[in-house]
């Protein structure tokens, strides 16, 4: 009983919430531009449900990608820095100053560098950027956090610098791996979102331009349904990452 009431509380609390904005914009007569209701949203949605899965697909794709070359980015840069101090010393200065940097900052110019007629390719390159540093973080992070007695362990049996990078500091990252990507996935999706309101054009039809385009013939309910579809996708890829953190942790504690 105790289980059910707690799966069953965040929707009973998110119809309560709804419910409450229905009533408020009926008995307040809110203009519809304005706040729609929950009502409103649900028949835009029902309207447009192969042009917002179509843009959902677009920006889940871009977002993606990026977050697969963020992955292979920053696992061998991560690799590198962790076998050298020096090397740490010198990267993650340039890395923590392109995580803080926000990247409509930065969106102008690699939208120029892509080239105006390929918005897609800007999405993914400012997607990978701000997916890059967690996944970074986790690998350099991880590959230290091996047990110091393993390590002495290893300086025993006078194990090279190969042996212990596989047998003992990658297995020792993986939990670390697995929360940077989970943590990076969001953000690349907020990446791609943010790209494409720079972009500013239907090139890449993903949500933002959705939003953007309702927003313009002052279409709130349109603009609330992409933002629900959007909503949707981060939970879905989220709850996709959290299980595969969860099988990943069960093999490594098997190991």
């Amino acid at each position: 009983m105790t289980r059910l009431v707690q799966t069953a509380a965040p929707f009973l609390l998110l119809g309560l919430l709804l419910l409450v904005w229905e009533f408020t914009c009926r008995a307040l007569a809110v203009p519809s531009y304005f706040l729609p209701p929950p009502s409103a949203v649900v028949m835009a949605m029902a309207t447009d449900w192969a042009g917002l899965l179509k843009s959902a697909w677009n920006t889940l794709s871009m977002a993606l990608i990026a977050l697969l070359v963020a992955s292979l980015l920053a696992q061998a840069l991560g690799l590198t820095v962790g076998l050298s101090i020096i090397l740490e010393r010198a990267v993650r200065p340039l890395a923590v100053v392109l995580q803080v940097t926000p990247v409509v900052a930065i969106a102008p110019l690699v939208l120029i560098w892509a080239g105006l007629d390929h918005a897609g390719r800007a999405i993914i390159s400012l997607a990978a950027v701000v997916a890059f540093f967690p996944i970074f973080s986790g690998a350099v992070t991880g590959l230290k956090a091996s047990d110091p007695d393993l390590e002495r362990l290893f300086d025993l049996y006078g194990a090279n610098r190969l042996q212990r990078l596989i047998r003992l500091r990658l297995p020792s990252a993986v939990p670390y791996l697995l929360e940077g990507h989970k943590v990076a996935a969001g953000l690349a999706i907020i990446g791609a979102v943010v790209a494409e309101f720079v972009a500013g054009s239907g090139a890449s039809q993903g949500l933002a331009w959705r939003i953007l385009e309702a927003g313009n013939r002052l279409q709130t309910a349109k603009m609330f349904a992409a933002l629900v579809v959007l909503g949707l996708l981060g939970a879905m890829l989220n709850s996709l990452l959290a299980m595969i953190e969860q099988a990943g942790l069960r093999w490594w504690r098997g190991r």
